[in-house]
């Protein structure tokens, strides 16, 4: 006898639909799984044979086989485990062969109970768009799975309770998918980071904004303990709030990783990630035999935080070239490839010379000039083009240090770029561009329209600052953002020399 039941495999960060085929027949009693199935499926064998036999209800003491198509997908995790139990309940003939039209999501423990199953997001959105209306899943993900709408979930605690339920002894309970709930206005303000609490540092919280307001990659550098990390800290507390579709892209993302939240479904905070400087090219930029996502995916939508950004490896920075590019990545192995989204806000902060002193105002630097040059080299010429705002961090003088908070926080700053974000919305309304920074050159060319003497200032600048055809186009996207903070349609000769002003300045 054949049966068959239905789940879904996690391709990046994508669904893919499979079909669990299962075959009962005559012999000695063995138990194979076959479809590309790597270790973790190939242990399902025991995790099902003993949740069976745990709840209550026969396991065949004959020849099993299993077969996952499409057999040319590498399969992995433990979310195959209740589609496999379920099908050799219908193939035995415990249960009746009513599962054709539902999908079956999650990992059994061995007395037959339903654990946590990661990307369960990303299963139900491909098991809806193929036409599936109802899907078991574990009762702790139901929260996650209901935010797929038309989608009847019917969460379990148990594969007893399944059983019970197929065989219409008992009701399982029924939550219908609702999609994403209102993310409100004031979803991503974090407690603890606040621009009222930093003193003084006027230049770099004005560039924060402006970075902020138009999603720009940023550098901060000064001389150590001027301010720099607790900056880069505060920057989400001004960060403009998610739309849903880009909360349901970074839950996505979390949901594949395993890193949702528990009793948190969505995520609507912007993501923070600060790696440490010693992250593996692997880490930073995702891979590994079966690839996963790096840091770089799980700052979509967000901010990647390098602290110490020279100490990074060169070839670790260089990985991030195309990403800052392309705004994705793209790892391909022997026998799979994955796509992963990275629109994410890149964030340094460094010192400006091995000691940390070159050209502060009260610690003389001890390094010298070649040594200064070569510390600063270790930001490729490539990268830093990728680089939009350059900023110094002075030292904050003792009598700013005593000065009571001021009055202006991170929640007036943020007032000022929401504003910003929606003339950028509304903007970009007919394309996929979602901030100033993502702008390509056609966006470039219809949204950058300059006064007389802006056209004069660029023309100068890309002569003396001998600016690239990607440097000149982040000028007048980081122009075009501080147009936007004005609420301003041209922009204007101050709007350029102070988008000039961040550009990055070699040694001299």
């Amino acid at each position: 006898m054949l049966a068959k039941t239905n789940t879904c495999a996690v391709s990046g960060v994508d669904g893919q639909l499979v079909e669990v085929e299962v075959d009962i027949s005559p012999g000695m009693p063995r138990f194979n799984i076959v479809g590309l199935p790597d270790s973790s499926v190939q242990e399902s064998r025991e995790r099902v044979r003993a949740a069976i036999r745990n709840s209550g209800v026969e396991f065949p003491m004959r020849r099993i086989t299993v077969s996952l198509a499409p057999a040319d997908i590498k399969k992995t995790g433990p979310s195959y485990d209740l589609p496999i139990a379920i099908g050799i309940l219908v193939c035995s003939g415990q249960i009746p062969d009513a599962v054709s039209k539902s999908l079956f999501l999650g990992e059994l423990s061995l007395d037959g109970k339903l654990r946590t199953t990661q990307g369960m997001l990303p299963m139900l959105q491909a098991g809806k768009d193929r036409g599936y209306e109802t899907a078991f899943v574990p009762q702790v993900n139901a929260k996650e799975a209901s935010l797929v709408p038309g989608v009847d979930i019917r969460p379990a605690g148990t594969l007893r309770q399944i059983v019970d339920h197929l065989r219409e002894d008992i009701e399982m309970p029924l939550v219908k998918g609702g999609g994403i709930p209102d993310i409100g206005d004031t979803a991503t303000i974090r407690p603890g980071y606040d621009f009222r609490d930093v003193r003084g540092q006027e230049q770099a919280k004005r560039a924060l904004e402006i970075a902020a307001a138009g999603h720009h990659n940023i550098v901060l550098m000064g001389a150590p303990g001027c301010g720099k990390t607790l900056l880069a800290r505060c920057l989400p507390s001004i960060l403009p709030p998610m739309t849903p579709e880009e909360a349901l892209e970074v839950t996505t993302i979390y949901s594949v990783t395993g890193l949702l939240p528990s009793g948190s479904p969505l995520i609507t905070q912007r993501p923070f990630r600060a790696p440490h400087y010693t992250i593996s090219n692997a880490g930073l930029i995702g891979g590994g035999s079966i690839p996963r996502p790096g840091e770089v995916t799980l700052s979509h939508r967000g901010v990647l935080f390098l602290d110490e950004l020279p100490e990074f490896g060169n070839s670790t920075l260089e990985t991030l070239r195309q990403p800052l590019e392309d705004r994705c990545v793209t790892i391909s192995r022997a026998r799979t490839s994955a796509t992963y989204p990275a629109s994410f806000m890149l964030v340094g902060a460094m010192n400006p010379c091995p000691c940390g002193y070159f050209g502060d105002s009260q610690q003389p630097c001890t390094c010298g000039e070649p040594a200064v040059a070569r510390y600063q080299r270790r930001i490729s010429g490539p990268l830093i083009d990728r680089i939009d705002m350059f900023v110094d961090v002075p030292r904050v003088e003792y009598e700013k240090l005593l000065t009571p908070p001021v009055e202006e926080g991170s929640d007036v700053a943020r007032e000022r770029i929401i504003a910003a974000a929606a003339m950028q919305h509304e903007r970009f309304q007919n394309s996929s561009v979602m901030a100033n920074a993502l702008m390509g050159p056609v966006e470039v060319w219809d949204s950058c329209k300059m006064s007389q003497d802006a056209k004069s200032l660029l023309q100068s600048a890309m002569k003396h600052l001998r600016l690239s055809a990607r440097s000149c186009h982040r000028v007048l996207k980081v122009a075009r953002t501080i147009a936007d903070l004005e609420n301003t349609a041209l922009i204007e000769n101050h709007h350029l020399a102070e988008a000039l002003m961040y550009r990055h300045k070699a040694v001299s």
